[in-house]
């Protein structure tokens, strides 16, 4: 007989033994306690949570024979062995992802209303519910509003957004969340310690990390490793086995990203490559690399779950990144990632990521930017503050504005159309600027100054000052990539008189002016 798998053989037989999910089995456990049992549940949550498991605990607790409430499930009556013998007839589980159809639900139905055979409640457990059908969960709802006093539902599901409101109204719902880091390390820990097994601390970490908040995947992956009871599993074996790259190799690559070195870069890339690592592996952990020094330039470095040494890295690292580059990179490998379908070239992916985001010569950011000094007027002091701009806004370079009459260097059109996503990117380096630049309209663009439009002098005034124009220039530059220079007019109209052509913006055209014209009627200008 093949011995068991390991999440199999490990799977939590008491609420104590559920990982990371304490919100849920508390109020559950209380729930049993107090007697107050709902007819219907939703478990929803990413998978290898414990949304099953838990249900199964579920079903064995409201039938354990146990007299002490808080005990319960016991795994010694004769009902709770039997459910973990997968031999309780009480107990249904339904996958709804075979089972869709409503003839299904059907069948349930009638059978729903015999009295259990063995336990007090009959428990009917259906696994990743939204793969039911309209019809299918139009039959359900009469059942979840009327079942019987011994019928209880747990409905498991992973994509919560696919369940109709109504079913959900009618459910006690619970949310699974991802296990942290820590806890999976300490699930693997006690695994491997039960088993006998010898394996290398920093080995269980980066099976953790893998495992991305999922104990089943991260099981799975600690049994796909022990090849040999016998044989100690070491951070180089774990490393080879799922195809990861050394820490090193990942530092170096983001390293000569930081130092624009596409030619070290590319190196590195094809020697993990070569080394054995799995390209999406790879670029999974630059993407988690870039994230970690994200977290260290913007927020803290705190958030990152790592050793002092490491965190001092990621802060280093994070003084040699300007914000545009490192938001770049986070795209433009993430792209590469969700965008691999592997192909005879598999590094090939990556390393255009890499020439993707060097393409455009800006030199990093080689020191934290100095406090910002006094504003110009105490007027402006207050809303431009040290604290309100970041790395990238200080050393931004303003490009110089090209003569009046030249052709656009860019579509005037896109701008105005991600308006409201460059309002969100300036709020990030003025958090009072963005209310003044929604009195503001995209105009036109000529060679490569950004025409703004304004109904009064006020807002010109406020909107034209040299910090808050730098502004605007280096949240349309992260977005674009395009170095625009700010001037604002100050019109009485929405369309400019003198914009046409492209760069007329579509969503800027009074709708009743279109129309007019195209019933053949003039505007008057």
């Amino acid at each position: 007989m093949p011995e068991q798998a390991l999440y199999l053989k490990w799977r939590p037989l008491s609420f104590d033994d559920v990982v990371g999910q304490d919100h849920i089995t508390r109020t559950l456990r209380n729930a049993l306690i107090r007697g107050r049992i709902r007819h219907a549940y939703l478990f929803c949550g990413p998978r290898g949570t414990g949304k099953t498991t838990t249900a199964r605990l579920l079903a064995k607790a409201v039938n354990c024979t146990r007299a002490d409430a808080s005990q319960r499930p016991c795994n010694e009556c004769a009902n709770c062995l039997a459910i973990n013998e997968a031999r309780f007839l009480d107990l249904i589980e339904i996958d709804a992802a075979s089972h869709t159809g409503v003839d299904d639900v059907r069948e349930l139905r009638d059978k729903i209303a015999f009295a259990p055979g063995e336990g007090s409640y009959k428990v009917y457990i259906i696994d990743e519910v939204h793969r039911f059908s309209g019809n299918a969960f139009d039959a359900l709802l009469k059942t979840l509003e009327e079942p019987p006093e011994h019928a209880i539902f747990v409905l498991a599901t992973t994509e919560i957004d696919k369940v109709p409101a109504t079913i959900k109204s009618r459910c006690l719902q619970f949310e699974f969340r991802r296990v942290s880091l820590m806890e999976l390390v300490q699930r693997l820990a006690h695994i491997v310690e039960r088993e006998s097994l010898s394996i290398e601390p920093a080995a269980l970490e980066l099976i953790a990390r893998q495992g991305t908040g999922s104990v089943r995947d991260s099981i799975s992956l600690l049994d796909q490793i022990v090849v040999d009871p016998d044989e100690a599993i070491t951070l180089g074996m774990t490393q080879q086995l799922l195809g990861t790259a050394h820490a090193l190799q990942v530092g170096e690559a983001v390293e000569a990203l930081a130092e624009e070195d596409v030619a070290r870069g590319i190196h590195l890339i094809n020697t993990a490559i070569d080394g054995g690592s799995d390209p999406r592996q790879f670029g999974q952990q630059i993407v988690t690399y870039l994230r970690n020094v994200m977290l260290a330039q913007t927020a803290s470095v705190d958030l990152v779950e790592a050793s002092q040494e490491e965190r001092a890295t990621y802060e280093d690292m994070a003084r040699r990144f300007s914000r545009a580059r490192l938001l770049k990179a986070i795209r433009a490998f993430n792209s590469a990632i969700n965008n691999y379908t592997g192909g005879w070239q598999p590094q090939l992916s990556l390393e255009l990521a890499l020439i993707e985001i060097l393409e455009e010569g800006e030199p990093p950011v080689t020191q934290a930017p100095a406090a910002a000094g006094p504003a110009s007027s105490a007027e402006t002091a207050p809303l431009e503050s040290a604290q309100s701009r970041s790395a990238a806004a200080v050393e931004y370079e303003r490009a110089p504005a090209s003569a009046p009459g030249e052709a656009p260097v860019y579509s005037a059109a896109k701008i105005a159309q991600n308006w409201m996503q460059i309002l969100t990117q300036v709020h990030r380096y003025n958090r009072n600027l963005p209310a003044l630049l929604e009195h503001a309209h995209v105009r036109l663009i000529e060679g490569n100054r950004l025409v703004l439009g304004v109904t009064t002098e006020f807002f010109r005034d406020k909107i034209t000052s040299a910090d808050r124009a730098k502004f605007i220039e280096q949240a349309i530059y992260d977005l674009h990539q395009v170095k625009l220079r700010i001037e604002v007019r100050v019109v009485d109209s929405v369309i400019a008189p003198e914009a046409t052509g492209e760069n007329v913006t579509p969503a800027l055209v009074d709708p009743l002016i279109a129309a007019g014209k195209e019933l053949g009627g003039v505007v008057d200008k």
